[in-house]
């Protein structure tokens, strides 16, 4: 039973990381942009586009991290001292980009601060959130179920790199988000930097994958090996398929199809992400079947979720639907 509820508890946690990043990461991804324009119109524009929201998009990392504690106890009291300096830089992004999405509005004019904390918060999370993920599939040091490392570990020139990576991969969300939701010049901008964006997000998944499989034996054994090459093999065919789906996309000037060719980059970057480590919670020592909550703790948690959860998709769909539609110049939820 252990073992079902580990796993069930695995495919929720992995369904509200993946949610995270793709809603989230789009309007990390307006922040990330937010220097490329001084046009205050512009700004203002590119702000209204997440306005409804990226609040609620945040609900997803609550999920994330609480469900990791009610159904993992033993991975979270690991990750959490080994990957605590990004995790906590992360979370201070997160709020300094809240405030400032929210202070900007009533400090005008006198809000230029606040245009550089929005920018800054939004890059600063962005990055740290690739370090958790280097730092994560790199592995952490565990002896005695405990972590054993050093505060700094995570600290390695790979997990700086995937840091850089999810910078460009959430660029490119917010860049095709612009080319779905804005009109005109600021349009066309979005489209011109969702391409540029999308050739380093290439460059990177190709260096990133090099680098994990030299670098890293326990993944390349795991890629590599007669079973598992099977069923690998589709997804860089995959990627590339979605890759020049969205490239297209973009020459032609679409607005829906290169925002789901760019989600499609990521989903099967997390579909990659999963083949190399599971079924481990911490790699490479402590798997989802050894670190499950009692059963008694798992299905009460896991009551919580299944009640909780169907609330969050509705209101989620509710609101994406409620505010679809081109955000004009001028107009916008502020």
């Amino acid at each position: 039973m252990e073992d079902q509820l580990a796993t069930i508890w695995g495919v929720l946690l992995g369904f509200a990381v993946a949610m995270y990043v793709i809603l989230d990461g789009f309007d990390l991804g307006i922040g990330i942009l937010f220097p490329s324009t001084s046009i205050e119109t512009e700004r203002d524009q590119m702000m209204n586009t997440i306005a409804p929201f990226w609040d609620g998009n945040e609900t997803w990392l609550v999920l994330g991290g609480g469900g990791l504690l009610v159904a993992f106890p033993l991975a979270y009291s690991i990750l959490m001292p080994a990957l605590h300096v990004p995790i906590l830089v992360m979370l201070l992004g997160l709020v300094l980009r809240g405030v400032a999405f929210e202070f900007r509005w009533v400090a005008k004019p006198h809000h230029g601060w606040w245009d550089r904390a929005f920018f800054w918060g939004s890059l600063i999370a962005a990055f740290s959130q690739g370090c958790v993920l280097g730092g994560l599939v790199q592995g952490v040091r565990v002896e005695n179920n405990e972590f054993a490392g050093g505060s700094l570990d995570w600290l390695t020139p790979f997990s700086l790199f995937c840091g850089a990576a999810i910078v460009a991969g959430y660029a490119l969300l917010g860049a095709c988000w612009l080319n779905l939701k804005t009109t005109g010049l600021l349009q066309n901008r979005g489209r011109r930097y969702a391409k540029a964006a999308l050739a380093l997000v290439l460059l990177f998944l190709v260096v990133v994958s090099l680098w994990t499989s030299s670098e890293i034996p326990r993944i390349a054994e795991r890629w590599f090996a007669g079973h598992n090459l099977a069923f690998l093999w589709p997804v860089p065919l995959a990627t590339t398929g979605a890759a020049v789906f969205t490239y297209e996309s973009l020459r032609r000037r679409r607005e829906l199809a290169p925002f789901l060719g760019a989600i499609a980059l990521f989903l099967l970057g997390f579909v990659g992400l999963g083949i190399s480590i599971f079924p481990y919670a911490v790699p490479p020592t402590i798997t989802i079947y050894s670190a499950v909550a009692p059963p008694a703790s798992s299905i009460f948690g896991l009551l919580g979720v299944l009640f909780v959860l169907p609330l969050v998709l509705v209101y989620t769909a509710f609101v994406y639907w409620t505010f679809r539609g081109k955000i004009i110049p001028g107009h916008g939820y502020h």
